[in-house]
Parts: C-alpha cells; structure tokens; sequence
C-alpha cells in the first residue's frame, strides 16, 4: 500500500456544501500499522460510500537513507510513528467509522471531542514529506565504537569512532599508524561496526 493513502474524491464532492467543514484530525493507531490502518479505512470508505464524509488519509512518511550491509538503501520512515492524519467532517457517523477501523486506539484531543489541527500545520508536514525534507543518513555509529575499514586507503584497519557527521554521513575514525593515532574521514560506507 502507498506510504501516503489518498482517497479519490470527486471534484464536485470536495467542493460541495457538505464537505466544506471538513478538517484534519489525528488518529492513533498502534505503532508500525499505520499503512494497515490507513488501508482498511480507505476500503471502509469504500464499502460503506463516506467519500463525502471522509476525505483524505495520510500517513507522513519521509525519505531516509540507511546502511545495510556496507549499501546504501533509501527508505521511507515515518516522521509520526503511530499517528495518521484524516481529512473529514466529524458527524457521528465518521467518527464511528474511524474510530472502529481495526488498528485505530484513539482520536488526538480533548476527552472524548476530536481536536482538528489547522491547514497549515498539515501543509507543513506535506512540505516536509515532499519538498524539504532531503535524505538523511540514518546513524548507526556512536563515539567510541571499534569499527574495520572495509573500504580505501585504509581497508583492514581497525579503529575507534572519534566524532559522526550524522548530516553528510561521515565517520571520523581514528586509526593507529606508525605507532601513532590518526584521525581519517570517511563515508559510512567505508566503515563496518565491530
């Protein structure tokens, strides 16, 4: 299922009287089933025709880079863990819908009322999945890790983590030559933890 679920809806249902007081609300789902959540409630939407109720289903993921096994692998991560964002007209009925969909534990709010965020809460978080957010390497190395060079000018020495530059995804490593520590930068894939 796509990280980010949409539901098609019609031009003239968005834009209708009746879809005019829609909003996004939070929804908590269980941890790691926020795909499932979002997929059975689309098909919910579906089977019980509440295109004009509920709008939109998202889940906020964004593009990270992670090492795995010396490669570099593009991932999408999910920036909440756990929360979905719905695009609906809270009546009783769609409330009830997602509130029932397997996998939803809650509304984000006040007691028992939704609280809707505002657009441009939701406007923000789309830039940041789609325009701001660039890559980033996922740490896997802390201060003080023995780590082998597996790759370069100093492929099969062994050395300690001295600093991480989590942003660019280099390690400073330091390795000793001639009797004496040296500090050498290299790429995250360049080194493998001990």
């Amino acid at each position: 299922m796509d990280e980010q679920t949409q539901i098609q809806v019609p031009e003239e249902i968005k834009d209708s009287p009746a879809t005019a007081g829609a909003r996004w609300y939070v929804v908590h789902t269980y941890s790691g089933h926020e795909n499932k959540v979002a997929a059975a409630l689309k098909q919910r939407i579906e089977s019980e025709h509440l295109e004009e109720k509920i709008l939109e289903v998202l889940v906020p993921t964004q593009e990270k880079i992670e090492i795995r096994g010396g490669k570099k692998a593009t991932v999408k991560e999910k920036i909440f863990p756990g929360y979905i964002l719905v695009r609906m007209v809270l009546d009783d009925t769609s409330w009830l819908a997602v509130r029932t969909t397997q996998g939803v534990t809650a509304f984000i709010g006040m007691s028992q009322k939704p609280t809707p965020i505002s657009e441009a809460e939701v406007k923000s978080i789309v830039t940041f999945m789609t325009q701001g957010a660039q890559p980033t390497f996922k740490q896997i190395f802390s201060d003080g890790d023995t780590v082998k060079i597996i790759d370069g000018p100093f492929a099969e020495f062994i050395g300690k983590v001295d600093s991480v530059d989590k942003e660019k995804g280099k390690v400073r490593v330091l390795v000793s030559i001639f009797g004496r520590e040296t500090p050498v930068e290299l790429d995250f894939l360049q080194v493998a933890k001990l």
